[in-house]
């Protein structure tokens, strides 16, 4: 070196410094091909990771990939186009001002695989339909604790998908599609082998089903609106032991369908303005034991259908101008009617069995 020229080594300097640049070029570009800008204020392990559409976290998948165990990854006003999100450690992810989180149509959009996961303040739009995969904006599968509040979800197949979870809560959302066929749309809120979820203050529109229960158990569902959805605001079947409390299911398709269960507890619903030639307030089919107290039945084609509702107590309910208030089905034995009120019904209580074995006592029928 030291017997080169001046001119040789001003050289040697200028080729080097090209090739650092180079080799930074490349790394900055793979950095932002993965949404991530390299700064010394995102660390590996950090508590808090804020994702921005400029700054030096651009999506919710990089985030997860620097923050720690337990950590908050905020996403700030904006929208991001993502899909395919895998979270796989417990943390929160919370947005702020609502960002909107686009799944442009062909994938599903989150899937949370980690115990006590929170995702709360986003909005997730648009995921397409699909015959063969059970799309969802958000999906949480074999886990823990999750806590989904407060979010949006617009133009879902399936908007909330839990499969095999326990503990978790839906609380607060608004999910709305506009399907319109059944073979075509997802459901709203689904859960299939959970147990111990609480789902409160839902709103849930234009899904096959807004909320469709499998294999549940130990559930209570509060306080939410399923309206307009094509087939039923609430199916369930095989769901032992689950509160139905203080919801409303308004104008869909059949209403909703109770089957095959065990020990439902119905309580201070409202089912209302469910009209057409196979539509109900309520479907129970094939269940046992089952409480409906403090309900209204409004405006419905069938207020209440009960066929092989074993030892049903319907107590202290309100049937007003629905068009049958009460069908009882000769395989439903066993059961009583006590204290409701029969208000302005073209039928009061229809049955097709000779020996009903249902007893009616101490109700108040406006047409006596």
């Amino acid at each position: 070196m030291s017997s080169a020229t001046p001119s040789a080594r001003r050289t040697l300097r200028k080729t080097n410094l090209m090739r650092r640049s180079a080799a930074l070029c490349v790394a900055l570009a793979i950095a932002v091909a993965g949404g991530v800008v390299p700064s010394p204020a995102v660390a590996q392990g950090a508590s808090q990771v804020d994702v921005t559409p400029s700054g030096p976290v651009r999506t919710i998948a990089s985030a997860l990939r620097l923050v720690r165990s337990g950590g908050r990854v905020v996403v700030s006003a904006g929208t991001y186009h993502e899909q395919d999100i895998i979270v796989d450690r417990p943390v929160e992810i919370a947005g702020r001002d609502l960002p909107t989180i686009e799944g442009d149509g062909a994938h599903a959009i989150m899937t949370i695989t980690a115990d006590d996961v929170t995702v709360r303040g986003l909005r997730l739009a648009h995921v397409s339909t699909s015959y063969v995969d059970d799309r969802a904006a958000i999906r949480v599968q074999n886990a823990r604790g999750c806590r989904i509040l407060a979010n949006r979800v617009d133009d879902a197949f399936f908007g909330i998908y839990l499969a095999n979870v326990t503990g978790c809560r839906i609380e607060r959302n608004v999910l709305a599609a506009s399907h319109r066929t059944e073979t075509s749309s997802g459901n709203g809120i689904q859960l299939w082998s959970s147990r111990d979820v609480v789902i409160a203050g839902n709103s849930v529109r234009g899904f096959r089903d807004g909320i469709y229960f499998e294999f549940v158990h130990g559930t209570h569902v509060s306080r939410n609106l399923s309206e307009g959805n094509i087939r039923y605001g609430l199916h369930f079947m095989y769901s032992d032991d689950c509160r139905y409390i203080q919801n409303v299911f308004r104008r869909n398709g059949s209403g909703v369908a109770v089957m095959y269960t065990h020990r439902v507890q119905m309580i201070g619903n409202r089912f209302e303005n469910n009209w057409g030639a196979a539509a109900y307030g309520l479907l129970l089919k094939e269940i046992s034991d089952a409480r409906l107290e403090h309900n209204v039945f409004y405006r419905n084609t069938t207020g209440l259908l009960a066929d092989g509702a074993n030892r049903l107590i319907a107590d202290r309910n309100d049937f007003i101008e629905n068009g049958w208030a009460v069908k009882l089905e000769a395989s439903t034995v066993d059961g009583a009617l006590t204290r409701n009120n029969f208000i302005a019904n073209t039928f009061d209580v229809a049955s097709n069995s000779q020996d009903p074995s249902t007893v009616l006592a101490g109700n108040f029928w406006d047409a006596y």
